[in-house]
């Protein structure tokens, strides 16, 4: 006897997949994602509420028909980077300086391909809410999505996302019962002074000399003030100043990114960061403007919907493997806004031998999105069963 095909099958994802990674756009700015989404989902007879997030998320709700049950939802992000692409693929990225460098394109299809699915066969007891959140990188939609009322307006017992792993191997899968990414913040600190001639410092401040003893010292804050068991990072990621051979500038701009688990931890290191800012400015006679940014809280499982995941996973034959001890990740997720929200779990899906995330010549794995699609499923049923 012939086997069923799968629906929708590998050729159908690996189209969409394809499709959206031409075409990539960047937070709040994924209008023909957005249309994409909704076409697709049309046509398979699902009505999607549009509007979302900014404008471009989206969210497809799926009645089970067994009746009254729990409500959930699943999560996709639909955003890309600004970068510009070094893959020489026919499906490469056809916008400059725009690509699908984490992903999304993938995560996208994959939870499209769920939706349709459990739209053609709903046998399942309660309610299932698809939702496509826009702007993940570095914008936050999560948050916007959140601030506009999605659990109010769709109500879910319980949230969940997962994320493509480059480095573990298709087929393996990580599940973490507490936290899985890091908090993320950003600062942006201005020191100011008296420009002069290079070879008369001492007619001046050298603003340079004060901004490079703080990206030394404030590194002692993690590596000498910080508890040797609690993860954190501090990143001087951009150093902006001068124009000329022979002048020292006036200003000096430094940005860069916190990034811990504990929420008091993270406090701290944000004070820590103003009194170093504030030490420097006086011992060198200069003004401080420093702009801190809180951006992602961490992302935190509830270990009994990460258990649950995790059965999901060892129960699926394409799993070969389900890590739960990997180290978490020093990266940020927005998915931590829907997760402060509701109880639930974000998993990652191994990407194979790929390039690094956020790297010009990575992309996802079309093998990783029948898998998924087969994840989403069985986590729905066995989450909204009888």
């Amino acid at each position: 006897m012939n086997q069923p095909v799968a629906f929708p099958d590998a050729a159908t994802l690996k189209a969409w997949r394809h499709d959206f990674h031409r075409h990539p756009e960047i937070a709040f700015e994924e209008h023909r994602t957005h249309d994409r989404i909704v076409a697709i989902l049309r046509e398979h007879g699902l009505e999607p509420v549009t509007g979302l997030g900014g404008g471009t998320g989206v969210v497809v709700t799926i009645e089970g028909r067994r009746g009254p049950g729990p409500s959930i939802g699943l999560r996709a992000d639909i955003d890309a980077l600004p970068i510009e692409e070094t893959n020489a693929l026919d499906y490469r990225s056809t916008i400059p300086g725009r690509m699908h460098a984490c992903g999304h394109d993938g995560h996208t299809t994959m939870l499209l391909g769920a939706a349709c699915a459990l739209a053609r066969d709903p046998d399942f007891a309660g309610t299932l809410h698809c939702i496509f959140q826009p702007a993940e990188e570095n914008e936050g939609g999560a948050r916007v999505m959140v601030e506009e009322g999605l659990f109010t307006r769709f109500p879910m017992d319980a949230v969940y996302g997962l994320h493509n792993w480059p480095g573990l191997p298709v087929g393996e899968a990580a599940v973490h019962d507490g936290a899985v990414m890091a908090a993320f913040d950003v600062f942006t600190l201005t020191l100011k002074g008296r420009g002069c001639h290079a070879a008369m410092p001492h007619l001046g401040d050298d603003t340079l000399l004060a901004a490079c003893q703080l990206a030394t010292q404030l590194q002692g804050v993690i590596s000498r003030e910080t508890p040797a068991h609690q993860s954190a990072v501090l990143s001087i990621t951009q150093f902006h100043a001068g124009d000329a051979f022979n002048v020292v500038p006036g200003t000096v701009e430094l940005r860069g990114t916190v990034r811990c688990f504990d929420a008091a931890l993270k406090a701290r290191l944000e004070q820590r960061l103003r009194d170093a800012v504030a030490a420097c400015a006086t011992f060198h006679g200069l003004t401080a403007e420093l702009d801190y940014q809180a951006r992602y809280p961490a992302t935190l499982n509830a270990p009994e919907h990460a258990a649950r995941c995790a059965e999901v996973l060892e129960g699926l034959p394409q799993i070969t493997r389900v890590h739960r001890d990997l180290p978490p990740s020093m990266g940020s997720e927005d998915f931590a806004f829907m997760l402060a929200e509701r109880p639930g779990a974000y998993i990652w899906l191994g990407n194979g031998d790929s390039a690094a995330l956020h790297n010009p010549a990575y992309d996802f794995n079309d093998a990783l999105a029948p898998l998924g699609v087969a994840y989403w499923q069985a986590l729905a049923r066995a989450l909204l069963a009888s």
